[in-house]
């Protein structure tokens, strides 16, 4: 699990004869400026207070901390600027669109027996978006909606890797006029991978980006606000004090490090 003691100082490969060292104390400064920009796109389209009107609160009104409209901004927003995944959603964790039902179902020829059909009712971009899975769990062992959701859809994790390759590190970019330029392209595409992949599997374990992708890695622990300064004894990389995965980020340091002796 990640460690809960984050340490002051990350020390890195000397540069010629400067020590290089980075760390979470570059104060207030915003890997994500542009949340202002979407701030005052929303409040000209008026769109998270429309959005809002269109869900039914059932929640108890005084136990309510922050109303759906703050909600959806909040999501809206960190999808937006790349965030996958959010803390404290409770509200929107469950599809208001998406509903489970389980019921027996037999066939008249092929099947010997009845069996436990769960059914996903869905409706996705105008349409609906049926599924039905045969499974032997029973129903006081799992609900339906674990099985899909958990089993069922993750049967497609291994397209992910190759959509991770063509969307995140630009393996479709094969554009070039010949055949070895191209072949060089892949290449270096499946190096870059697997210089990803060996920071999410070495230094991610067990953390929140164990299964996250590329892209999602690259936003969320690479692309990092910083300030860099030079000194006649060492460069500093001044991160800024409200990054948010400051715990994933010091994780993969210690792992990395450790793997690296």
């Amino acid at each position: 699990m990640p460690t809960e003691c984050i340490p002051d100082l990350f020390e890195f490969p000397r540069v010629e004869t400067r020590a290089v060292v980075a760390d979470f104390g570059g104060g207030r400064i915003t890997s994500d400026p542009g949340a202002l920009l979407l701030g005052q796109t929303d409040r000209a389209l008026n769109l998270t207070r429309r959005l809002a009107a269109c869900f039914t609160d059932a929640r108890n009104e005084a136990l309510i901390a922050h109303p759906v409209e703050t909600l959806l901004m909040q999501r809206i927003t960190g999808i937006a600027l790349g965030y996958e995944d959010l803390c404290d959603h409770d509200t929107l964790r469950h599809d208001p669109a998406r509903r489970f039902r389980d019921f027996r179902w037999s066939t008249r020829e092929s099947w010997s027996r009845e069996r436990r059909v769960i059914a996903k009712a869905e409706w996705t971009r105008g349409e609906a978006n049926p599924r039905f899975i045969v499974t032997s769990l029973k129903k006081s062992e799992v609900k339906a909606r674990w099985p899909y959701e958990r089993v069922y859809c993750a049967r497609g994790d291994m397209e992910n890797r190759i959509k991770e390759c063509q969307l995140d590190l630009f393996a479709d970019r094969t554009s070039a006029t010949t055949m070895r330029a191209n072949q060089l392209r892949l290449w270096l595409t499946s190096f870059a991978y697997v210089l990803m992949h060996g920071l999410r599997r070495i230094g991610l374990d067990d953390t929140r980006f164990a299964r996250a992708t590329c892209g999602t890695i690259r936003t969320a622990l690479l692309k990092i606000g910083a300030l860099v300064t030079v000194s006649v004894r060492r460069v500093r990389v001044a991160m800024a004090s409200a990054f948010p995965w400051r715990a994933a980020f010091a994780t993969a340091h210690l792992r990395l490090r450790e793997a690296s002796v």
